[in-house]
């Protein structure tokens, strides 16, 4: 067609208008459809079915739909390995493990009866049918990551058995193709399963300490996607060499990462923004542009099957998740989630009836005919409808009994956290310590703050402040955390961090250690001995040698009578978060008085929290704490200021203990909140204010200066 001397031809081939509609149908069909209270991924389907060659024929399913169709998929079991909860996971293995052979075992008695009986298909099609319907792929699982239940137990419960189901599946896939292409003999097996062991070993094995060691050597956001990126798809071509589906080897590298990515970090904003802006769509209209709906009103057979099919695959799904609920007596919802996500058919069940239709058991008779293929696509149509409808109503229920059942009745404090910049090589990791002891459900809460000395004021001191704000703004956005920017004067920095957490009402300051630069010089410095003096609320003192991710233990030493402070629930409960973000062990060492109340705390907060205890009677005894900590862990050491009642003389000691046995080692120090006002007093926990101390300060470094020029 030629219209106004431009040729258009259908279907569109330019590469650049391909991308331009696809771009789009992302845009605008989860506008359309968020009026009509329909989810997104129905309308990426849609979308698909109108535009590809059975619906107006705008687009041909090309290469570049192949392409990124498959990096969706990938994505989609990618980020469901990354995001499950592995403690709840491990809890509810049992249930996973049921519910995995029950979404096996149970489509495949119904689909065996129903292809034999009402279809009256031979013994292997009907096996091979019966596998299409065990399989299920994960399409609702965007809506889960939309709500915020990926680490719910009804969703660990159902991604643990989608990897059993469809291995399983893809296991018989495997023996059938074999069958018919004659390499099924005396070894098969155990090469099979030789080859699968390996590279499940390879990948779990290896990638999580190649992970942690580029993760500690390469700091660049670029360099840290692309490498996550490469390991997926090395897991799954790793997977398809095996003789599995690449599916398989993405999820495993999903679970192995999952310790290495916290979930509130820039880089799992950037993986989940990329997937879910671009290749997770690309996948689902892909899947749109196979239905051909005109198929099932050609012929009358082709329609039978396609009832059948969908009929069968739906029931059977729904008959595991009952089944699932009963069995360990949950909730009817999450039986409603559990069907939901598990439902949909389209990843697994496309490869099998692509090789079977492919498969002749005579010539020109394919073990599955044009009839099954046609049914196959309808079936993916409405599995993948009810799939979403089921999985959104499920969400937003879930969601509103997680509302209700809060506890409204206490009010909460608000959560700002102060964050001080001025030492551009500490901004990273004191924003990123603070992103993971945050309340994960909110999007603001982060202050980064600039004080400019007035006596030290000048233009160059504001445009480097001010590069430092926008520094720590852009990791924190790269989080999708808002955090708001703060430069003030003032007539120290102290006073300035002081008037700020009273003037934005904040909960606490989180600030990196002082660097020692004399031998006259206190451990904390001038600075923090004068904010602790100056307020009593939570003070959190980070030293970070290696980023936060890469940690692979966190060891908390609690002094005895903490749990009598009014911020001990406060500093545990940041801890925790912590803890579950990274996902990594923390061991508390504490007086067996005080760790009931920290147990307690946990069980009723943070239950999945990987945990240990261990005894510390005396605060004498630190020491021993130094032996359980290695390079790669976290020391946590909870302070208090004199006069308080869990502070002890032996605080004092604290300087030269971490200096000489803990130098080499990641340090946190933590001020908790406290009653009462500020006051003057002198230890290393209540330090002098400047005023008090300058004369001595000024002798004690004229004798320094003048002993280093001798």
């Amino acid at each position: 067609m030629n219209w106004l001397g431009i040729d258009f031809n259908l279907p569109i081939t330019d590469a650049t208008w391909i991308f331009f509609l696809v771009l789009i149908i992302i845009l605008f069909a989860p506008i359309l459809l968020g009026r009509l209270r329909i989810p997104h991924i129905i309308g990426m389907i849609l979308a698909g079915i109108l535009i590809g060659e059975h619906g107006f024929n705008i687009l041909e399913r090309d290469s570049s739909f192949e392409l990124f169709g498959k990096v969706g998929l990938y994505y989609i079991m990618f980020l469901a390995g990354l995001e499950m909860d592995l403690e709840d996971f491990k809890k509810n293995q049992i249930k996973a493990l049921f519910f995995g052979l029950f979404t096996f075992l149970i489509p495949m008695v119904f689909g065996v009866w129903s292809s034999m009986t009402l279809l009256e298909y031979n013994v292997t099609t009907s096996i091979l049918l019966a596998s299409m319907y065990a399989s299920h792929t994960l399409i609702a699982y965007p809506i889960i990551g939309r709500y915020g239940l990926a680490r719910t137990r009804s969703v660990s419960i159902t991604i643990g058995g989608t990897a059993i189901t469809v291995a399983l599946a893809l296991l018989i896939l495997a023996v059938i193709s074999g069958m018919y292409k004659g390499t099924i003999d005396e070894w098969f097996w155990i090469l099979l399963t030789g080859k699968v062991v390996l590279v499940s070993f390879l990948i779990i094995y290896f990638f999580p300490r190649i992970g942690r060691w580029f993760f500690r050597k390469y700091e660049d956001s670029i360099m840290q996607f692309t490498f996550v990126l490469a390991m997926v798809f090395l897991g799954a071509g790793l997977q398809e060499l095996a003789g599995m589906e690449g599916i398989l080897g993405a999820f495993l590298v999903g679970l192995v990462l999952n310790r290495l990515i916290p979930h509130l970090s820039p880089l799992m904003n950037r993986i989940e923004f990329i997937g879910n802006a671009l290749f997770i769509p690309y996948f689902l209209i892909g899947v749109g542009m196979i239905i051909d709906i005109r198929s099932l009103f050609a012929s009358g057979e082709a329609l039978k099957v396609a009832v059948v099919m969908t009929v069968v695959a739906t029931f059977s799904k729904w008959a595991a998740a009952w089944l699932t609920q009963k069995t360990f007596r949950m909730k009817k919802t999450e039986r409603k989630m559990m069907f939901g996500l598990s439902n949909a058919q389209a990843a697994a069940t496309l490869a099998a009836v692509l090789v079977g239709n492919g498969i002749e058991v005579a010539p020109g008779v394919p073990l599955l005919n044009d009839d099954v293929l046609n049914g196959t696509v309808v079936m993916i149509l409405f599995t993948c409808i009810i799939s979403s409808v089921v999985t959104e109503q499920a969400a937003r229920k879930m969601t509103v009994e997680e509302i209700a059942n809060e506890d409204t009745d206490k009010p909460k404090e608000e959560e700002n956290i102060i964050i001080p910049v001025a030492n551009p090589e500490t901004v990273e990791n004191l924003v990123n310590m603070a992103l993971l002891m945050k309340d994960p459900k909110r999007k603001n809460g982060l202050v980064a703050l600039n004080v400019i000395n007035d006596n030290n004021a000048s233009e160059a001191k504001i445009a480097q402040g001010k590069r430092y704000l926008e520094r720590a703004a852009m990791i924190a956005a790269a989080a999708d955390v808002r955090m708001e920017t703060v430069s003030r004067f003032d007539l120290n920095i102290a006073s300035g961090i002081i008037h700020t957490l009273r003037e934005h009402n904040a909960s606490e300051v989180v600030i990196g250690l002082h660097y020692k630069v004399t031998l006259v010089d206190s451990f904390l410095g001038r600075l923090t001995e004068n904010l602790l003096n100056g307020t009593y609320r939570q003070v959190m003192i980070i030293k970070s040698l290696m980023p936060a991710n890469t940690l692979r233990r966190v060891v908390v030493a609690v002094p005895p009578k903490a749990e009598y402070e009014i911020g001990f629930a406060k500093w545990l409960e940041r801890l925790c978060r912590m803890g579950t973000q990274l996902g990594c062990r923390m061991q508390f060492f504490s007086h067996p008085d005080t760790r009931k109340h920290i147990e307690g705390y946990i069980i009723q907060k943070h239950k999945g929290l990987r945990r240990e205890h261990s005894v510390l009677e005396s605060w004498d005894d630190l020491l021993l704490v130094t032996g359980h900590v290695s390079f790669d862990h976290l020391l946590v050491i909870v302070s208090a200021r004199r006069g308080f009642i869990s502070y002890d003389p032996a605080f004092e000691k604290l300087p030269t203990q971490i200096s000489k046995y803990l130098n080499n080692s990641s340090l946190m120090v933590l001020y908790p909140d406290q009653y009462g006002d500020p006051q003057e007093t002198v230890s290393f926990s209540e330090p002098l204010h400047h005023s008090e101390h300058k004369s001595y300060d000024s002798v004690a470094k004229w004798l320094y200066k003048w002993f280093k020029k001798k």
